[in-house]
């Protein structure tokens, strides 16, 4: 009988996924995205700078990229500056 019952159900029904949204490795698949992307933005604007000879410009914009390069790959930073954040603003953090 409950053979029969689980028979008749649609497979998509069964394989439904849950309605919860899971976050868990979303900085994780961030920074697989983006990190390779900002490395090549970061080359290409360097070279730049460095061709047209605004030596100013391009100190500015590698201080500027090593700050955003932090956030891409020290592990933990943006789980531990969101939650620094939201601790801040005085939202119970568990």
């Amino acid at each position: 009988m409950l053979h029969q019952i689980m028979a008749s159900i649609p497979h998509e029904l069964l394989a439904a996924p849950d309605d919860e949204l899971q976050t868990d490795q979303l900085a994780d698949w961030l920074r697989q995205i983006f990190g390779p992307l900002f490395l090549v933005i970061v080359s290409i604007v360097a070279i730049f700078f460095l061709f047209t000879r605004e030596i100013t410009r391009f100190v500015q914009f590698i201080v500027l990229a090593i700050g955003i390069g932090v956030v891409f790959y020290v592990p933990n930073i943006i789980e531990t500056t969101a939650k620094a954040i939201a601790k801040a603003l005085g939202v119970d953090v568990s």
